[in-house]
């Protein structure tokens, strides 16, 4: 405690010497603890914050900082993400396990410094280590700052925050573990506010209620926290205005329904001018993996009711008329094609881009020996290790044999991406702790194309730490170099930090580096993001204190062997062995 205390004395000398001109300094404690939870007639015990699912909603206003003193009381390791939060030169406080902190061990705490800089609207937080994000995630809103306000017709004072979820019957940690990696589970349900809803057993007594006024404009925010889907939402009888993503205004748009990544954030408008009664708002999967045959169907369910309406008990509240189907594809490219920033950007968007990278994100064989085989996933046919020590410490300290930088700009050898049946010479992948370094300040262009190797192409939710970018251009089927990049939108393209590959196709993104610090890139469902489809951005310090990476923390966790805290165990199976031996 007494490295803790030190650490919060030198963070408040530093405010008093800003005078807190930059905002407020709020706190925080996150207990984390197992607690017993009845779901789909099964009572299981999962990791949580504070006893609640979904964690504590954080509340801060734009330039605030926080300090969350992060008490962990599980059985095993674990970090918080800030996701979206951009932790200008503090990647330190940035939690991915391995990239830039090791585990905080069980027993002990860890306190980190959150800095809110230019994000405005809906943010969330979520563990960053193995599978326990599944219960370990909450929602952050973040206000405009003082004297400022929305860039909108103020909504109704009331808000309503729904996260997004997914619910296992089982211990989601172990199912992995007792997998060897060799597969991943699928969800029971999904939910809202943690809850199933009424189309799944033993669930409508808990169902998610929000209570409204006829005549209001309310203001939604969605978290979608699922482990491993993009989800479709709609509302029964009632349009949304989309105003919001990844704490970022966008121009507002109407519409019946919405699709929202994993890992994404939206702010709606949603205006109760219908007949006073109760009305569903429905989330359901959009099917577009390697297995759409075999993933979870449930239809999750909340009700918007109105005060004062009388209903009698055996009546059903409306359903979505607009809630697309599983399976259509289009209906989120539909979407996603609107989404264009509030104001023009053109002044922002990199125009001189010095760094142009080509990535492949595919499903891929790794060969064990003449005899076996496993099934990984790769960022331009490399699948990410975990190195013993984080990047961070290794790249600060001059550390080597923890990673390499070379992380290959194109893949290594050209075909058709999105072939069907494609030869074995595209199937084996190796695997590497490769990173890609970047001067402070280099303007990058990043194309990604979702592969077809293995007939296994799927939509990818890319997540960028450290760092929003635009989203210029995507497409169908192979990117072309020279006539794709003529339909880029460099006007008013939307800023984000989470954006998607479609299945069989392509999304161009361009962003500036200038935070200086290691960040991690990866594709937010998680099981193609524990096989292996993610890499790291080193951005090199700037000419200037201002564009410097900050100092450690003196209370970082120290680290142990990735291997013993992620397989626990399972130090005889095939892919243990392969993973140690590089």
């Amino acid at each position: 405690m007494a490295v803790v205390s030190w650490y919060f004395i030198v963070i408040l000398l530093s405010w008093t010497m800003l005078c807190l001109a930059e905002g407020k300094l709020l706190y925080h404690d996150f207990h984390l603890r197992e607690k017993n939870f009845t779901r789909l007639c099964v009572t299981s015990s999962m990791l949580v914050v504070n006893d609640q699912l979904p964690g504590p909603t954080i509340y801060v206003q734009k330039g605030d900082t926080m300090l969350v003193n992060v008490h962990n009381h599980a059985s095993y390791g674990v970090t918080i993400h800030w996701h979206g939060v951009k932790q200008p030169r503090n990647p330190w406080m940035d939690g991915p396990v391995y990239v830039t902190q090791c585990p905080i061990k069980p027993g002990m705490n860890f306190t980190y410094e959150v800095k809110f800089s230019d994000e405005e609207g809906t943010l969330w937080w979520h563990a960053h280590s193995d599978w326990t994000r599944v219960g370990v995630h909450g929602a952050i809103v973040v206000y405009p700052e003082e004297g400022s306000t929305y860039p909108y017709p103020r909504p109704h004072d009331a808000e309503e925050i729904l996260v997004f979820g997914a619910w296992y019957t089982s211990d989601v940690n172990l199912e992995v573990i007792e997998s060897g990696g060799s597969d991943q589970p699928g969800s029971n349900s999904y939910t809202i506010n943690s809850q199933p809803g009424d189309f799944c057993p033993c669930s409508r007594e808990g169902t998610h209620r929000w209570e409204v006024e006829y005549g209001k404009t309310y203001l939604v925010r969605l978290v979608n926290a699922a482990m491993n889907a993009e989800l479709f939402f709609s509302i029964a009888g009632h349009n949304m205005t989309v105003v919001g993503m990844d704490a970022s205004n966008l121009k507002p748009f109407e519409t019946t329904y919405v699709v929202i990544e994993a890992g994404q954030t939206m702010n709606l408008l949603v205006t109760t001018n219908q007949e006073p009664g109760q009305y569903y708002m429905a989330v359901r999967q959009c099917a577009t993996g390697e297995a759409t045959s075999d993933f979870d169907k449930t239809n999750v369910t909340a009700i918007l009711q109105y005060n004062g309406s009388i209903t009698p008990p055996s009546s059903v509240p409306y359903f979505p008329m607009f809630l697309p189907d599983f399976y259509d594809i289009y209906a989120a490219v539909s979407f996603r094609s609107k989404l264009k920033s509030l104001y023009p950007q053109d002044a922002y968007v990199p125009k001189n881009v010095t760094t142009r990278m080509y990535i492949i994100a595919n499903f891929q064989d790794y060969k064990v020996n003449d005899t076996s085989n496993f099934t990984i996933t790769t960022l331009n046919n490399v699948s990410w290790v975990n190195p013993g020590v984080d990047v961070l410490q290794a790249y600060y300290y001059n550390l080597s044999g923890f990673y390499t930088d070379d992380f290959p700009d194109n893949p290594p050898t050209f075909y058709d991406f999105v072939a069907i049946d494609l030869g074995a010479n595209t199937t084996f992948a190796s695997l590497g702790t490769k990173v890609k370094v970047l001067e402070y300040g280099e303007e990058v262009e990043m194309v990604f194309q979702s592969g077809n190797v293995l007939n296994a192409s799927a939509d990818h939710p890319m997540h960028l730490h450290g760092h929003s970018f635009y989203v210029v251009g995507s497409g169908d089927g192979d990117f072309d170099f020279v006539e794709d990049p003529k339909t880029y939108n460099l006007f008013d393209p939307p800023k984000l930090t989470t954006a998607t590959i479609q299945k069989l196709g392509w999304l161009a993104i361009r962003f500036k580096a200038t935070n200086p610090g290691v960040w991690l890139l990866h594709c937010h469902v998680e099981r193609h993001y524990s096989w292996g489809m993610n890499t790291v951005f080193i951005v090199k310090n700037g000419g200037t204190p201002e564009t410097t990476i900050r100092g450690p923390p003196p209370n970082m966790p120290v680290c142990d062997d990735p291997f013993s805290i992620n397989l626990k165990g399972l130090n005889d199976s095939p892919f243990y062995s392969e993973y140690k031996a590089l």
